[in-house]
């Protein structure tokens, strides 16, 4: 069985409270995008995972393996598999491809071997293996508050848009980045700047880790200055970077130049 773990965008990202478990409360609206990784799951006599396309990583460290093994506990029944990852997603790159690849594999153990686990509880496992998996759940346009798990869907559409996301190359750690930053209470909610016109979006929408990660990574701010230059209508790092992405009009032709070893993808909605 095959599936198509898609990607993220944050709109706005407000880190605004240290909780006691470790954990950061935070306010953002994940936003989905047709930009895909392929899962494959077959039965096999031995379990294991074969990456191909853009490295995941250490084998043993993959989220793909740690959900199965995750059902594996409570549903013993279930067989030994073989996967086949095929990521053209980048990693440690804000889009939260990890944590689709993730969020799909339970989905699609579920719906293989027929374990009837309910929507809540298959939420339940992702949020075990990630704050933002289990947006890919829902996958559908959210407002996320507390660790990123609760969630509101939104009437938001970018249909009338296309979206170019460009990608350095830099892997940016999450934790790290989430230990650097400085919790501040926002003054306006992200929800209610998400619904103003996106022409606002500029000089309201932010992202707290870009102040952190621009000044580690001069590359990633001329990234996002590149896009405004170029005329995008809003422009910013998505989640902990490195991945920035412009927002613009459909009929816009950019003649951006192209960084070598940068990885850039329009995608229309």
């Amino acid at each position: 069985m095959v599936t198509f773990p898609n990607c993220k965008i944050n709109l706005g990202l407000r880190i605004l409270q240290k909780r006691e478990d470790g954990y950061h409360n935070i306010e953002t609206v994940f936003f989905p995008l047709p930009f895909f990784d392929i899962l494959e799951v077959i039965s096999s006599d031995k379990t294991d995972l074969k990456n191909t396309g853009i490295s995941a990583g250490k084998t043993e460290d993959n989220l793909c393996l740690k959900a199965y093994y995750l059902l594996k506990k409570d549903f013993p029944e279930l067989p030994q598999i073989q996967m086949h990852l095929h990521k053209t997603i980048p990693i440690g790159a804000g889009l939260g491809g990890g944590s689709a690849d993730a969020a799909f594999t339970l989905l699609l153990l579920n719906k293989k071997y027929d374990l009837k686990i309910s929507q809540q509880r298959i939420f339940e496992y992702a949020l075990k293996l990630g704050s933002d998996c289990p947006f890919f759940i829902i996958n559908k346009p959210v407002f996320a508050t507390g660790r990123g798990e609760k969630m509101k869907e939104l009437d938001i559409s970018l249909s009338d848009y296309k979206i170019l996301i460009i990608n350095p190359g830099i892997h940016i750690n999450t934790k790290e980045m989430f230990q650097k930053v400085s919790p501040v209470a926002a003054k306006k909610s992200i929800n209610e700047i998400i619904s103003q016109p996106i022409e606002t979006w500029k000089n309201e929408l932010v992202n707290d880790f870009e102040e952190i990660v621009f000044l580690q990574h001069s590359q990633i701010k001329k990234i996002k200055k590149k896009l405004y230059d170029h005329n995008a209508i809003y422009a910013s790092m998505t989640g902990t970077g490195s991945t920035v992405f412009g927002i613009f009009n459909p009929s816009y032709e950019t003649n951006l130049p192209v960084e070598k070893g940068y990885f850039y993808k329009w995608i229309n909605l």
